[in-house]
């Protein structure tokens, strides 16, 4: 697989090269694993909004997305009337696509739902970290049973623009997997951190 020499000279996914910002969210964020409910939904939404579109473009508009949606607390954004889609919908500084807007209404109160039920959004979500049977090779698939089954599952609790492929792509940035390509120099980091993560 591909691996780029990042600023400091040092190995890193091959994907970091697509973009400058990228080396930074590649080290500082992507693949750690996160425990908290309110980016665990921002990342959930983001990934949602990026369908079609490039993560670079999602990245730039990151803290205008956190502004249009009350830093992405899931209890707020679930109480959002049409005055606020009206806003959503008007403001430049987002992806003003209705069906992904409306998507992110809709997951909110789902994800108070989930989180009633469930103990936290964070339990939930992390009860589809796949075992060691389930490993597959880095950066080899853009879909797992794992994603599958997540993608499944929220699909049935009402969540929507989730499927199977925006799934994978949240469990590798969240940490769910370490999908940091061998030879990486974040991979072992990631690794480690996942070792003494203590699961929700």
């Amino acid at each position: 697989m591909t691996l780029v020499t990042g600023p400091d000279g040092r190995p890193r996914c091959g994907w970091c090269a697509a973009a400058p910002d990228f080396f930074r969210y590649h080290d500082d964020e992507w693949g750690w694993p996160v425990a908290d409910d309110t980016r665990l939904f921002e990342k959930l939404c983001l990934e949602s909004f990026q369908s079609g579109l490039s993560w670079r473009t999602i990245l730039s508009k990151r803290e205008n997305f956190r502004a249009a949606f009350a830093g992405f607390d899931y209890r707020a954004v679930a109480g959002f009337g049409s005055e606020d889609r009206a806003r959503l919908l008007a403001d430049a500084g987002i992806v003003r696509h209705a069906g992904k807007i409306d998507a992110v209404l809709n997951n909110a109160r789902v994800a108070c739902e989930i989180a009633n039920t469930e103990g936290s959004l964070a339990r939930f979500l992390w009860r589809f970290e796949p075992g060691e049977a389930e490993a597959v090779p880095p950066q080899s698939v853009t879909t797992s049973p794992a994603s599958v089954a997540l993608s499944k599952v929220l699909k049935a609790r009402g969540w929507k623009f989730f499927g199977p492929t925006t799934a994978f792509a949240f469990m590798q940035s969240m940490g769910l997997i370490n999908d940091h390509a061998e030879g990486c120099v974040m991979r072992a980091a990631v690794a480690e951190a996942r070792a003494g993560f203590p699961r929700p």
